[in-house]
């Protein structure tokens, strides 16, 4: 849909240019020969500026991110239903044998059959690590829920940072590709100027040309730019929406809810497009198998 979107935006420009008495002409004589020397203006800079804004390390973060266009969200509602099936398994063994029962889990989750069950999780290395340094915390005696949530918070925070730059970056030159805009459109006019003596007819195609960079800035930026900055917030969002899924689930065990309790507190958080119905759930949980040491 995302593409499908960009290309409405062409036809939508171009289609209403021509309906509203704009010619072909205009735009195969005035318009596509100035978009080369107009768009390497605009976007060589736009660019440049991003490289000197960010790091190497949040350039190629932003690069993966632009995967939004074609993957909206991050997780699927069969990623919630492994995840939350994960969930219920480690509280069904801890509540059964003690939180130290998990100590090999977490010690060597590549290796848990626990983790391998539910392959979508096990795939995630980052929500891996995420968990198992919070049942490491807990099964070493600090299972204070107030605390645990406290930590939550400010590692989410963290997480949350990390993933909104990607649309941040995005946005900062959406915001400045308008006036790099204008810059084009006035190295435009000194061109236009240096050939004053030409007659009108060659003067108006110089002006048309100048004026592309203005109508190429904010075009690029409202148009496509901007947009791309949102899906990227969008997706960043479904990110961070898996970590307080686990944040809530982990918290309601800790406050003594049943395993079945705390995996529903963290189903009720989601979001409608990804949340497994009760049934559903329900009819999940009651497939997994016993957990084993």
């Amino acid at each position: 849909m995302k593409f499908l979107g960009l290309f409405l935006v062409l036809v939508s420009t171009f289609g209403g240019f021509l309906v509203a008495g704009g010619k072909v002409e205009i735009i195969t004589g005035v318009i596509l020969p100035a978009l080369p020397g107009e768009g390497m203006i605009i976007m060589g800079c736009a660019i440049s500026a991003f490289i000197i804004a960010n790091s190497m390390d949040s350039i190629k973060h932003t690069l993966k991110y632009f995967n939004a266009l074609s993957k909206p969200a991050a997780y699927s509602k069969e990623d919630y239903m492994d995840l939350l099936g994960m969930l219920f398994t480690v509280f069904k063994m801890a509540k059964m044998k003690g939180w130290l029962a998990l100590e090999s889990h977490i010690e060597n989750p590549e290796e848990s059959e626990l983790f391998n069950q539910f392959p979508s999780f096990a795939q995630n290395h980052h929500a891996v690590t995420f968990i198992c340094d919070y049942l490491r915390i807990i099964s070493l005696g600090s299972d204070n829920p107030h605390e645990i949530e406290a930590l939550l918070d400010e590692e989410i925070e963290t997480i949350e940072a990390h993933h909104n730059h990607p649309g941040h970056a995005i946005q900062a030159m959406a915001d400045g590709i308008p006036a790099l805009g204008i810059v084009a459109a006035v190295l435009g006019v000194i061109k236009t100027m240096a050939s004053i003596s030409e007659p009108p007819e060659v003067l108006g195609k110089l002006i048309g040309s100048a004026l592309v960079g203005t109508f190429l800035g904010v075009w690029l930026s409202y148009t496509t730019f901007a947009p791309i900055a949102s899906a990227m917030t969008a997706k960043a969002e479904s990110e961070v929406m898996y970590y307080k899924c686990i944040k809530v689930a982990l918290l309601a065990n800790l406050q003594g809810s049943a395993p079945q309790v705390a995996v529903e507190f963290a189903r009720k958080f989601l979001p409608h497009e990804v949340q497994p119905t009760f049934a559903e759930l329900d009819e999940h949980l009651n497939e997994l198998p016993a957990p084993s040491a």
